[in-house]
């Protein structure tokens, strides 16, 4: 009978043990941590089994260096090239215009250039007309009227080589020297040199000082026969100064009036 109970007990302890394991098996608990899962091989496309390592793309060839293109050369200025001599005979230009000015007397004016010198007499005349004319100049303050005509002209404005020039102006007892213009009894001589070149004193473009030779030369035309000198440094040159042998200080000008309509003057020198 003892024998019984005790194989009884037995019995259901170990089927209390048996279904102690199985509930906790059902319910996920283990003592120990499960192995972490092998992670699969990675494949590298349908049909590989294992990833392959795609090679490393070529090396590209270095790129050489360019040198940098030259900037384009620097085109040389044209020299322009006074001949010092010329024909000696002249071309009227065949222009006319208006008279400039409103008071004083009326002055005609003609202008020649010299054959063989690459200067349109129409053009030289014209540019002649436009200087008279200038809001600065003597026409428009009142100090004469002038007129360009072609012929029955009251004074002449001639373009001529600097041997001609020296030739004319010597005949009205003036040394120019190759290189000066001049105003005589028969007219006005520009001496080519200056009307291409300007004047080495002379701070702006040859077609600024043409203003100066003209103005200068038209004002000893309208009686005023004495030069200038500097009135002060840093002061305007009058126009009747010879600039062209120094500015003294003074800075370069080619007009008679200032921008206010000052006449610009200085102490007479000669």
């Amino acid at each position: 009978m003892a024998g019984r109970l005790v194989l009884s007990a037995l019995a259901l302890a170990l089927v209390s043990l048996g279904g102690g394991a199985a509930l906790a098996h059902y319910n996920g608990r283990a003592d120990a941590a499960a192995p972490a899962p092998t992670p699969a091989p990675a494949t590298a496309g349908p049909g590989h089994g294992t990833a392959t390592v795609p090679p490393a793309p070529p090396a590209r060839p270095a790129t050489p260096s360019r040198k940098p293109e030259p900037p384009p050369p620097v085109p040389t200025p044209k020299k322009t090239v006074v001949p010092r001599s010329g024909a000696g005979t002249f071309t009227t230009a065949r222009a006319t215009g208006d008279a400039v000015g409103t008071t004083g007397s009326l002055r005609r004016y003609r202008v020649q250039v010299e054959d063989g010198i690459d200067v349109s007499a129409r053009e030289a005349a014209e540019e002649i007309q436009r200087i008279l004319a200038h809001p600065r100049g003597w026409a428009a303050h009142g100090r004469g009227r002038f007129q360009l005509v072609s012929e029955n002209a009251d004074f002449v404005i001639r373009i001529a080589t600097p041997d001609t020039a020296d030739r004319l102006c010597a005949a009205g007892g003036l040394n120019t020297r190759g290189e000066l213009n001049c105003e005589t009894t028969s007219g006005v001589v520009v001496n080519l040199k200056r009307w291409l070149l300007g004047s080495p004193t002379f701070a702006g473009p040859a077609s600024e000082y043409r203003h100066l030779i003209i103005n200068h030369e038209v004002g000893h035309e309208i009686g005023i026969r004495q030069h200038m000198g500097c009135p002060g440094p840093g002061k305007p040159a009058p126009v009747m100064m010879q600039q062209i042998k120094g500015l003294h200080g003074c800075r370069s000008n080619a007009y008679p009036y200032d921008e206010e309509g000052i006449y610009i003057t200085g102490p007479i020198v000669s």
